[in-house]
């Protein structure tokens, strides 16, 4: 992933703009949508195939989409809620039921205890999450978006700022990275170098569900809602240490959506699924044994969104660091994505405030720009 000094760029092709946005998720996404009406010219690069970044819904034929990636969102997070009403989607509530099932330790059976009332549901994208991430793309001209190019190298100059990829050099008058901040730091060449105060942050913080295994199984009948059993799981036992109901919105296909411990992430595929078989065996009997697929996502091992620390890292260290709401290089690179944002760092909602903050530095920087260089008098 690191950029090559030694190949020039020279001969590749350069496109231009008034910004680049580094990185199609729902920072990327969401920051394109807020400066729509804006007549900045903007281009989109993408590492991955695919838009949504760390939202990715997998949609099975017959079957409720899963989630792989985010998935939920509360009352709090209004100016995620604000961009879903403005778009048309609707939300739904998270199904708990009444009871659940509770793993506490190894040599003690699983039991089924009452949930309290919950005050504070959790509420989910009707069509999944990508369907958000979806009507955003549509948004994008497809000339402004480039798909399947990893950025190498960030170069700012007095007269403006290039990314660099392996196929294309970019010019503009400001970047937006909406990487998440450890990833900007370790993969991508930035010059002149970030201030030491800055990039010894980026390298510490950290990356939201880096460390993340989310797994999901399509069943043809909802079976646990049966008086004596629950779909919602929580095991101190594992590997699945959560378990939900992930049945559609029209309740007409099933699924059951979870966690897997991080610390599984080095076995194999076939392995992890059948330790999670058998820990639904003891919680359903045979029923378990009727699914119709298993999907998972080991986050740790998605290149374009987690790279091991230097350094040990705790959860949620310098998530929101205030030090992200300052431009940098000369006001040409902003630092953006979920990471970045003070209120939800990590969830949907920071991915959401991190657009509509970087969307506000962008339009004065741009006014300040017209501002110095005078009217335009070539009309």
């Amino acid at each position: 992933l690191r950029y090559n000094p030694q190949r020039s760029t020279n001969q590749m092709k350069r496109i231009s703009s008034d910004i680049v946005i580094i990185g199609a998720g729902l920072s990327g996404l969401a920051l394109h949508h807020f400066l729509r009406d804006s007549s900045l010219e903007i281009n989109l690069v993408e590492a991955r195939p695919r838009m949504g970044g760390r939202i990715h819904t997998l949609r099975p034929e017959g079957g409720p989409p899963v989630e792989m990636g985010a998935t939920w969102l509360g009352a709090k997070h209004t100016r995620l809620a604000e961009l879903l009403k403005s778009l048309g989607l609707e939300i739904f509530p998270q199904k708990l039921g009444k009871q659940a099932i509770y793993e506490w330790i190894s040599t003690s059976p699983h039991q089924l205890v009452a949930l309290p009332p919950n005050e504070e549901p959790s509420y989910r994208i009707r069509g999944g999450s990508g369907t958000l991430i979806n009507t955003l793309a549509r948004e994008v001209p497809q000339e402004a978006l480039f798909l399947g190019e990893p950025v190498e190298r960030i170069t700012a100059s007095l007269t403006g700022i290039t990314v660099t990829t392996q196929k294309r050099v970019f010019q503009a008058r400001a970047v937006v990275s909406t990487l998440p901040p450890n990833l900007l730091y370790n993969k991508v060449v930035i010059e002149p170098e970030l201030p030491e105060d800055l990039s010894g942050i980026m390298e510490k913080t950290h990356t939201w569900m880096g460390e993340s295994i989310k797994l999901g199984l399509r069943f043809q009948d909802a079976f646990w809602r049966d008086q004596n059993s629950s779909g919602t799981v929580f095991s101190n036992v594992g590997p699945i240490t959560e378990l939900y109901d992930h049945s559609s919105y029209e309740d007409d296909s099933h699924a059951l959506k979870g966690f897997l411990n991080g610390t599984y992430a080095s076995m194999s595929k076939t392995d992890r699924e059948g330790m999670v078989l058998k820990q639904l065996r003891k919680y359903y009997g045979t029923l378990a044994e009727d699914y119709l697929e298993y999907h998972e996502a080991v986050w740790a091992g998605e290149p374009y969104t987690y790279t091991p620390y230097a350094t040990h890292v705790m959860p949620h260290q310098y998530n929101g660091h205030k030090i992200y709401r300052k431009p940098c290089l000369d006001g040409k690179l902003f630092i953006a994505g979920s990471e970045t944002a003070e209120a939800f760092p990590g969830y949907m909602e920071g991915a959401v405030e991190s657009a509509l903050w970087t969307k506000t530095y962008l339009l004065t920087h741009f006014n300040k720009f017209r501002s110095d260089d005078g009217p335009d008098d070539s009309r």
